[in-house]
């Protein structure tokens, strides 16, 4: 297949915020993108890292250390696993994030977003 993904396109069918959609897959890993609106919750990711890649607006990632890493369109930040954080958008955010297939984006099965595939 070489039909490019378009992201925008793929975020232009959606409203929800904090609610991942898969648009492709890579070596066993979920490429999602997502729209943020206000804070998420503390939570942790005990076995993988947290990819966060800003495709618009600002995002602001709080770390249990007491920093907050500020993220403007064209950056990314790699929360390490194990670490407690709360990611923040200010107005609304628009991310890709990459996570193995199956892990919940809020660290725990019971609270986290079905997963979309689109």
């Amino acid at each position: 297949m070489h039909t490019p993904i378009d992201l925008a396109a793929k975020l232009a069918t959606f409203t929800e915020a904090w609610q991942p959609r898969t648009v492709s897959l890579f070596n066993g890993h979920d490429v999602m993108v997502a729209k943020l609106r206000g804070q998420y919750h503390w939570h942790v990711h005990d076995d993988t890292d947290d990819f966060f890649l800003v495709l618009d607006g600002d995002l602001e990632i709080d770390l249990e250390d007491g920093a907050t890493v500020k993220l403007a369109p064209g950056q990314l930040y790699i929360v390490p696993r194990g670490v407690r954080h709360r990611p923040r958008a200010i107005g609304e955010a628009h991310i890709v994030l990459i996570e193995p297939t199956g892990t919940p984006n809020s660290g725990d099965p019971l609270t986290a977003a079905p997963r979309r595939v689109i």
